[in-house]
């Protein structure tokens, strides 16, 4: 890892250590396409939305036996500890209940369930306060299968957001800063106590900074002008695969076999992080269920196994390569962590994916644990990226934080 990333991710650390006091639980293997969908996005993506909202949350089941799952929704704190309202106060309604929409596929070789919850719906009528909420499935043992945080807001102040390069000199080629102004209109009881921002690249949670304060206050303008506290690396754009017809090869699929399931091959990627940045249009590491000539891509599209391989010198100090992207909610495991293969002296990695269109990227993580996102794909400050940025208010005896405020750019307007 270079020294600059090193101080970078340890800005993160410091930066958002608060941040992640309680962790998604990812799904077992069985369990695959995990969407949020709104009015506003059907993009696999971080879900933010608004008060009063309507939302889906949508999975497979990759099994024969319809298993019966069951919802539970908890609310937090900023700093994702479990606020002090019970559920009567930020839920009209009740949960835990079993889901019961869900269809078998049709006319696919890959047999699974879908299954498909909405908020509200006739038991959870209405979630009622603005803030960080989390979502876990159990199955009929009450076994936790799987949890996906979600944050909802309330539209009472849009942050401005610049996109600058890096004020540091030492690494203004590869870094990005994100510049907010909160202008709300009314006057803060003490917003360097009461108000927090959270900036969110790529909508990974993993890489947010959080716990930011207003630098100063011009009138009733929050502003947040920071060198390195809201700096990220720029990265590089996100590699893709498209599977929407499972016969046929694509520019990034080499060739295509038919076993118990459709086997797609793709062309092997090579590392970036000496090559000259070159414009790629992504969608910013989501994912997006497609298929061709089907009527409804929730139970028609089928499931085929895609085939990365990357050739990149082995690494023998404790370093491991993964592959990641919304698609997988950027875990770093072992159902995405690639193998080094001695004969063809290539990392690879089999990953069982429906079909559609995915972003992913090639990531290491160092012995320490420390996640290095720039050393196979390289970071540049051309890159395009999403912001997103959240606004969270606690008034001063209030008695959890809400979401005041939301809004994300693109850093396509980049400037100096």
């Amino acid at each position: 890892m270079s020294f600059k990333f090193t101080l970078l991710f340890l800005c993160f650390i410091a930066a958002g250590s608060l941040y992640s006091q309680v962790a998604e639980v990812n799904p077992p293997e069985h369990i695959k396409s995990i969407t949020f969908k709104s009015s506003s996005s059907d993009l696999g993506e971080l879900p933010i939305i608004e008060l009063g909202s309507t939302f889906y949350l949508e999975f497979d089941a990759l099994v024969d036996d319809e298993p019966d799952f069951y919802y539970k929704i908890e609310h937090f704190d900023y700093n994702w500890k479990p606020s002090v309202l019970i559920k009567s106060e930020f839920m009209l309604g009740f949960d835990n209940f079993r889901i019961q929409d869900y269809t078998n596929s049709f006319n696919t070789f890959q047999m699974y369930s879908h299954y498909k919850l909405s908020i509200p719906n006739q038991q959870t009528k209405q979630l009622t306060v603005s803030g960080n909420y989390m979502i876990s499935i159990y199955d009929s043992y009450n076994e936790l299968v799987f949890s996906r945080k979600f944050m909802i807001y309330e539209n009472m102040v849009t942050p401005g957001i610049a996109i600058k390069r890096s004020r540091d000199i030492s690494n203004i080629e590869t870094t990005q800063t994100v510049d907010i102004e909160i202008a709300t209109g009314q006057q803060f009881n003490n917003p360097q106590q009461t108000v927090k921002a959270l900036i969110i690249q790529n909508s990974n949670l993993n890489t947010a900074i959080s716990n930011l304060k207003p630098q100063y206050t011009l009138g009733n303008t929050l502003i947040y002008r920071y060198t390195k506290e809201t700096a990220f690396p720029g990265g590089n754009e996100y590699l893709f695969v498209e599977t929407k017809d499972v016969r046929g090869a694509t520019n990034r699929i080499q060739s295509i076999a038919l076993e118990d399931l459709y086997q797609s091959y793709l062309f092997t990627d090579v590392s970036r992080a000496d090559l000259p940045y070159t414009y790629n249009p992504d969608i910013n590491g989501k994912f997006k269920i497609v298929a061709l000539d089907k009527d409804d891509v929730s139970i028609e599209a089928d499931y085929l196994d895609l085939h990365f391989t990357l050739k990149y010198p082995e690494m023998y100090n404790g370093e491991h390569i993964y592959i990641y992207g919304n698609y997988n909610n950027y875990a770093l495991e072992e159902a995405n962590k690639m193998t080094f293969d001695l004969d063809r002296e290539i990392y690879k990695k089999t990953m069982r994916l429906k079909q559609g269109f995915y972003n992913y990227k090639y990531v290491v993580v160092n012995k320490d644990g420390t996640l290095d996102e720039g050393a196979i794909s390289g970071n540049f400050w051309q890159t395009e990226n999403s912001y997103k940025v959240l606004v969270y208010y606690r008034d001063l005896g209030a008695r959890y934080d809400r979401i005041i405020g939301y809004n994300e750019v693109s850093s396509t307007n980049i400037t100096n």
